[in-house]
């Protein structure tokens, strides 16, 4: 038997028994790794032994030589060609201090010795006893933890009073006595606390188990419990409300309780709710929608001069039937949305009123919905800021609605201590904003005021631009108030505006004198019922009355240009926004009129009945800002939407048939063309 059974490198090994070869194969691997530990599988496979290239060549002492390794200050990374300016040399010098000290991690800590003057610090500040304020710096036992818990509960059993009894709870970090100042041994960092949050249960109210998180548990129930605390006040809120209410209720009344205060799960899905009645609606009157869009009357290529109305849409709110429509207004940043207020010119009839918002995508159900104390007789929109809503009442007050916010009430009204109308306010209108950014509107009322509404932070200032007056009997020096019924703006110069009053007359006047008028027209026999300047021409505006006619004038003549009668009294009138020369009224008769001046001079393009001429009676009309409809109110609450023809509303022509171009500048030639004929036509007559 061979005495080692290690094979040289390139040789068999020896064959032997069982425990030999175990005890050779231990062996093999303990004497291959002392002489070959150094070098490859590879170079040991084959046996051979290959000096690297670069290998130091020692001697027999360097290799017995013992070599320490000695830990140094001197940073590797240090810069070690720093050079300062030397004022004593003179020159540049390589300095030698360079900071040595190199960071790896820093970590602030948060306790603080029970000795120390910060400690008594924070149990000073505290009011606590030292022997409370002081750190436990060992870890409580697991059965010291047990005792405390059972000490204060039942061992996890809850009753009426278990919400006080947790440790998380508001009401036990008031009344544990045993309260540790702010920095405390077992403070936990956010970054450090575990994702998996303890559960409300139990066990981890009597027992935390290793995994619980007290930190995030806590600030987790606190907000849940928060929440809790919220719906108890609401429905205690609730409870009250019912305690206050009488027993016995008629259907009626729980109806309209029901409807003025919509649950939380309805308003929750409102707006999907809207958008899926807008899409009904839309599929169940899809013919009106194809009229609205598509449909041109093919008849006014036979009629040259004349136009018609096709009907679209009717617009009925069921609580407002018994109300008459007193101010119509388009939204024209949404041309879509248009404003209804909803009230009563009978003064017998006066109670309260509404303000409606419809849209032309649902024609069932009102977008908004506003009851008022009192009849609503004049609304505007604001032109930029769309969603303010300027109102005038009939008890002379004044308000401003914002539909961002909710609630029913409106964000700014008037009242007696802030300068409110003594009677109905019959015109509001919005102004450009001052110089300090404020929004201002304008009302008119019967009592002879003008009156300026700035809105400022919460509350509305009021200033008078203008009184209207007239002189009394001759000997008399006195003047009286002359009620106003309309107004309006001039287009481009703000501080121009005309005023209607229940005389008949119309006022030119300028807030830049606000005691004396500029001009006064003796208009009409019977009050002024709507007066409103020309989109295009800066000299131009249009009234109507009660004594069956409509008259356009030139600011500058105070005689009317034109003179129409229409047989019966005229509720309204208004300018076409595409056109100079085109306008419409509508009378008591159900019938709106739509002149064209450039086409006919004297008689209305079109004459049409769009309500029942002995049930209901037209009150008001507008232009849409966009589309080619109208629509028109009538006193029994209603509103109905039509499309104007191509003949209402087609494009002047030129000489050789060839359609002049658009633009507000062409519209201002047209209708000075149309007064310089006017005036030729006067001049002609006199003579």
């Amino acid at each position: 038997m061979p005495t080692n059974n290690v094979a040289a490198p390139g040789k068999k090994k020896v064959a032997g028994t069982k425990s030999q070869k175990t005890t050779s194969k231990r062996k093999t691997l303990q004497d291959e790794e002392d002489d070959y530990g150094d070098y490859s599988w590879e170079e040991r496979v084959h046996g051979k032994l290959i000096k690297p290239p670069d290998q130091l060549d020692l001697t027999e002492a360097e290799l017995k030589e013992d070599v320490t390794r000695i830990l140094t200050a001197k940073n590797p990374h240090a810069p070690q060609n720093i050079v300062r300016y030397s004022f004593k040399e003179g020159a540049f010098k390589l300095t030698s201090v360079v900071d040595q000290l190199a960071v790896h991690f820093v970590l602030d800590g948060c306790l603080i010795h029970q000795d120390s003057d910060e400690a008594r610090r924070l149990a000073a500040s505290d009011d606590l006893p030292e022997e409370i304020a002081t750190v436990d710096t060992g870890a409580q036992p697991d059965e010291e933890k047990l005792e405390a818990l059972d000490a204060s509960g039942d061992g996890g059993e809850e009753e009426d009073g278990g919400e006080d009894d947790r440790p998380d709870s508001v009401a036990s970090k008031t009344n544990d006595q045993e309260t540790k100042c702010t920095n405390q041994f077992n403070f936990i960092e956010r970054a450090s606390q575990t994702l998996n949050n303890a559960l409300r249960d139990r066990s981890c109210q009597t027992v935390p188990p290793p995994h619980c998180n007290f930190s995030a548990t806590a600030s987790q129930w606190e907000i849940y419990d928060a929440y809790t605390d919220e719906l108890q006040k609401q429905e205690m809120k609730k409870d009250k409300q019912r305690a206050f209410q009488p027993k016995k209720d008629d259907d009626q009344n729980k109806k309209k309780i029901s409807n003025e205060t919509p649950s939380d799960d309805i308003t929750q899905i409102a707006m999907a709710v809207s958008l899926l009645e807008r899409m009904v609606n839309q599929n169940t009157c899809n013919d009106i929608a194809q009229d609205f869009k598509y449909f041109e009357d093919a008849a006014d290529e036979f009629r040259e001069q004349e136009g018609s109305l096709l009907p679209l849409w009717k617009f009925q709110y069921e609580k407002a039937k018994l109300m008459c429509v007193t101010a119509l207004c388009w939204n024209e940043k949404y041309p879509d949305l248009f404003g209804v207020g909803l009230g009563s010119y009978d003064f017998s009839k006066q109670g309260r009123g509404m303000l409606l918002f419809y849209t032309l995508k649902n024609s069932t159900f009102p977008e908004y919905i506003f009851p008022t104390g009192s009849g609503v007789l004049s609304l505007d929109i604001h032109k930029q800021h769309s969603y303010l809503v300027a109102v005038g009442f009939y008890d002379g007050c004044v308000c401003v609605y914002n539909l961002k916010k909710k609630g029913l009430e409106p964000e700014y009204k008037s009242n007696a201590r802030t300068g409110k109308h003594t009677d109905p306010v019959w015109q509001v209108r919005w102004q450009n904003d001052d110089m300090d950014n404020n929004h201002n509107f304008y009302s008119v009322s019967s009592d002879g005021r003008v009156v300026s509404w700035t809105l400022i932070k919460n509350e509305l200032v009021f200033s008078d631009t203008i009184r209207l007056t007239f002189d009394g009997p001759e000997g008399i020096q006195e003047c009286s108030n002359v009620g106003g019924t309309s107004f309006d703006f001039h287009k481009q110069a703000d501080s121009l505006f005309v005023v209607g009053t229940e005389q008949g007359k119309i006022h030119k006047c300028s807030k830049n004198y606000s005691s004396q008028f500029l001009e006064t027209y003796f208009a009409h026999n019977m009050a002024v019922d709507a007066v409103k300047w020309n989109p295009y021409h800066p000299k131009v505006f249009i009234s109507c009355s009660s004594d069956w006619t409509i008259k356009m004038w030139d600011h500058t003549v105070n005689t009317p240009m034109l003179t129409f009668e229409l047989n019966a009294p005229v509720g309204d009138v208004a300018w076409a926004p595409y056109s100079s020369t085109v306008f419409a009224a509508v009378t008591t008769e159900g019938l709106v009129h739509v002149f064209d001046l450039s086409v006919n001079k004297y008689q209305a393009i079109c004459q049409q009945a769009v309500v029942a001429k002995n049930k209901t009676k037209p009150t008001h009309i507008e232009f849409n800002p966009v589309h080619p409809i109208i629509i028109v109110g009538d006193d029994r609450g209603s509103v109905i939407s039509l499309k104007l023809s191509p003949n209402l509303r087609k494009k002047p022509k030129g000489k050789k048939g060839q359609e002049l171009p658009e633009g507000p500048e062409v519209e201002t030639a047209k209708m000075e063309k149309l007064l310089s004929l006017l005036r030729d036509s006067e001049q002609r007559s006199v003579k």
